[in-house]
Parts: C-alpha cells; structure tokens; sequence
C-alpha cells in the first residue's frame, strides 16, 4: 500500500487527532521542573574532558528578530539595536571560553566538532561583520575541521547575494530557510510577508553560491489556510525541489507567548481539515521522489537523512533529525539546549538573566535532568520508533511492557502490525505517529526542545 492511499477512516481521525500534535522529539518534560546546579554542569563538563574520544556537537542559539511573527513560539527579542547584538556576543565568547576551558584544559580550540548549528530566533539577522565575528569565536575556542557540518537557519527576508556568499565562505554547508506559507491571505494573517519571488530568488542564489543541502520549513494549519492554497505552496515548493522540507503543525501556544492572540482561532482550519492539508503533503513530496523522514521531515533519495533512514543509523536529537549523532550536544547563548554525561539541559532562557550570569564569570545552565538507565531506554525506545517505525520487543521489554500493550491494541485500528519480534507502524499508521508516541507519556512528553524548553529556538 502506499503512503498516499492509506486510508484513514473519519472516526478515527477525529478520535486520534490532536493528542499528539506537539509530540515531535525525545526530551523528558521533568526538565522543565528542575532546576540545575551549576556545579553540577562543570562536573559533567570535566567528564567530558577526561573522555577526549567522546564526538561533540553545539547548538548556538541567536535570540534576535526583526519583528515577530503571529505563529511564532520561539524564545526570541525583537530589537533594532546592532549594539546590543554586538553585547550578545561578547557575553557569548565568554559562555564559549568557559565551555572550552572545562572540556580542553586550556580553551585553545582542541576539541574537534562534529557538527555546529546556529537558529534562534534569526541568526541571519546579525550583519556580515557580527556572522563573521561569530564563526571565528567558535573556531578559536573549538576545532573545526574539514568534516565538520556547519548549518544555519535563515529568514529569507534578511538574505542577500553578499550574506550568502559570505556564509558559503565561512564554511556553512547547509541553509535552512523559513518558508512556511506561500499565500498572500494567509502571510497577512500570521505577520509574515515574503513573496515567492522572493524565496525563488534566495534559493537559487543559494543554490549557484553552492550549499550542499537547502532546506525549507512549511507550517501547516494556518489562520486562512485552505487546501487550494496550501496546494499552490506545495506545487511552489516541488517546483525548487529543495534537498529537504520539513512540514511542521501549527501549536498555538498563548501562554508563552500573548503575540499568538493576534490570530483569529476561528480563521485557524478544524482538526480534521489539519491531517486533511498534511495527508496531501505527504501525498504530494512522496510522489515527487520525497522520502519521508520520521514524523514531519521530507528529503530527497540524495539527502543525508534520506540515506541514513535507509541505512538504518538515522537519529534524533533534542533539535531534530540527524545523520551525525554525537556523544554530547552543548547549548551555547540563551536558552539553547543540550545534552551531556546524559543530562538534558537548557540555559537561563531570559536573555538579561543569562548575561548576568556569564558576565559574572558563572555558568548559565539553568534547567537539568539526570537520565537514569530506564529514562535513556525509554527515550531509546520512543527515539527508534520516531526514525524507524517499529518498536522491537526487545527495546520494550522490562521497560515499556505496558505501553508496549496499549501500541498493540491499535493494531485493531491498522495503524500497527504486531510481529513475533516487535511491532511495525503501518502506512495509515505514520499519520498518527505523534499519537502513538503519547503512550509514553507517563514518563515523558518528549515535546520537541523548542516547545518545551520555553520556545528555545
């Protein structure tokens, strides 16, 4: 059967749906309940240096915006300031250099990276000189080398000729860009205007500067969404043919974030209508040589992920799918998040609290949880179901027995097949894989980190 001919029975999309809308990583949501000790972190960060062999990765986080758009649940400060930008980043270089002091014994940069990922927030909203700045910070304090992946979200409002050729040159390979909705209608109702003219010209700029991998991010369950409309972004999109796509659920999310009010909930499309626009997009990418990754990301047969999803070693981490997983994942700025010595960890999000606390020479770890043995074979579970669709009775066993049982039963609805081994999720049943997934929550939520960790990036 193929993905775009499972049948999804109207009850039961209206009785699944929803539950697991925001349900998209591996994070236990007890990391919001505690706070951390700063002590703590520089222990763990002292046994990551006595484990030089260890791989490691960092996640930047670049908190400003030029303005805010209505959907966005992102921790991020609007500003027009450059100088404050410019403050950032000198309290940035010193988080950096306390980091590397810890892991290297003197912070002169010999700790290899394996990967390096810059989001916000709008990281391309820095200038040219603070971009610069930025990437020379992290080649002094760590080392970079030929193998590292370097990858940078973009507004594509903010990115020019220069801007891109400037990243190229400073090694960054992939370039994700902020797309989200194509229509005019619906850009007006979310605070987000940026014609396809536009993003057709950024991505071909990019494309000829020579990024190996152009991703773009569409959100769907928009204010004025309608499927005609979502279907002309779609065909906008196919028509690129980025090497990825990924298409997220619109979570409206007031509490955290009062600018969300701004949008009309009766201009927001029904449950049903939602799974209605996703089902067409799985549709429509995987006809196209798509292959679909995981629970919302689409990639080309040519694509890393796409690769390592058939070669059975695709992973996720607290900011995504990876090809590259790493020992330890350290979050550097506000907010950002990681994890290290096996402990989930996010820092001070409130950017006046966080350069407090590293101008005062202190680490800024504000949140921490220790996973225990169980904790990390439950995530290892939930994490091998998320990539690979399946949930071997072994993983399950002596940890998940009773969520295992509760999978089961929905074998009744065809949205898995139980094995002798283990159970396989169906073709109707990667539709409700966030749902699927709420059966661990009774030990974790596993919302995304930029969910959880209050809209990190």
């Amino acid at each position: 059967m193929s993905t775009a001919s499972a049948h999804l029975s109207p009850d039961l999309v209206q009785r699944l749906t929803g539950r697991g809308r925001r349900f998209d990583a591996v994070q236990p949501p007890a990391l919001g309940a505690h706070e951390y000790d700063p002590a703590e972190y520089a222990r763990a960060l002292a046994q990551v240096a006595a484990q030089p062999a260890d791989t490691l990765s960092l996640y930047v986080h670049i908190p400003f915006c030029a303005g805010r758009c209505l959907y966005c649940g992102c921790n991020t400060t609007v500003t027009h300031d450059s100088a404050r930008m410019d403050a950032y980043l000198d309290t940035l270089d010193r988080e950096m250099a306390m980091i590397a002091a810890r892991i290297d014994g003197d912070g002169d940069g010999n700790r290899d990276l394996l990967q390096v990922h810059l989001a916000g927030g709008t990281p391309n909203y820095l200038s040219e000189a603070q971009l610069s700045r930025l990437t020379e910070m992290l080649e002094r304090r760590f080392h970079i080398v030929a193998d590292t992946e370097l990858s940078i979200e973009c507004d594509p409002r903010r990115a020019s000729a220069g801007q891109l050729e400037l990243l190229h040159a400073l090694g960054y390979r992939t370039i994700s860009f902020g797309v989200q909705d194509l229509d005019p209608d619906v850009q007006r109702a979310i605070g987000r205007i940026q014609s396809e003219e536009l993003i057709r010209d950024v991505y071909w700029l990019a494309r000829e500067i020579g990024f190996d991998s152009i991703n773009f991010d569409l959100i769907y369950g928009l204010p004025l969404q309608t499927e005609a409309a979502f279907t002309r972004t779609i065909e906008a999109v196919l028509e690129l043919s980025p090497d990825r796509v990924a298409c997220f659920g619109y979570a409206r999310q007031t509490l955290d974030g009062a600018h969300q009010y701004a949008i009309d909930v009766h201009e927001l499309p029904t449950n049903a209508e939602r799974e209605h626009l996703f089902r067409y997009a799985v549709s429509r990418f995987t006809e196209a040589g798509y292959r679909w990754i995981g629970l919302d990301t689409f990639a080309l047969e040519t694509d890393d992920l796409a690769q390592a999803q058939a070669e059975g070693r695709l992973h996720r981490n607290c900011i995504g799918y990876t090809s590259m997983p790493s020992t330890h994942l350290i979050g550097l700025g506000a907010g950002a998040v990681g994890e290290i010595m096996g402990t989930c960890l996010q820092n001070q999000p409130d950017l006046a609290l966080w350069q407090q606390r590293v101008d005062a020479g202190r680490l800024a770890v504000d949140r921490g949880h220790k996973l225990s043995d169980l904790d990390r074979r439950r995530r290892d579970a939930l994490s091998h179901l998320i990539c690979n669709l399946e949930l071997p009775l072994a993983m399950a066993s002596g940890c998940l027995d009773d969520e295992y049982k509760r999978l089961a039963a929905y074998a009744g609805d065809g949205l898995v097949d139980v094995l002798p081994d283990g159970l396989r999720v169906t073709e109707a049943g990667r539709f409700f894989l966030r749902e699927l997934c709420t059966e661990q929550d009774a030990y974790f939520h596993w919302d995304r980190a930029r969910w959880h960790f209050s809209h990190s990036d």
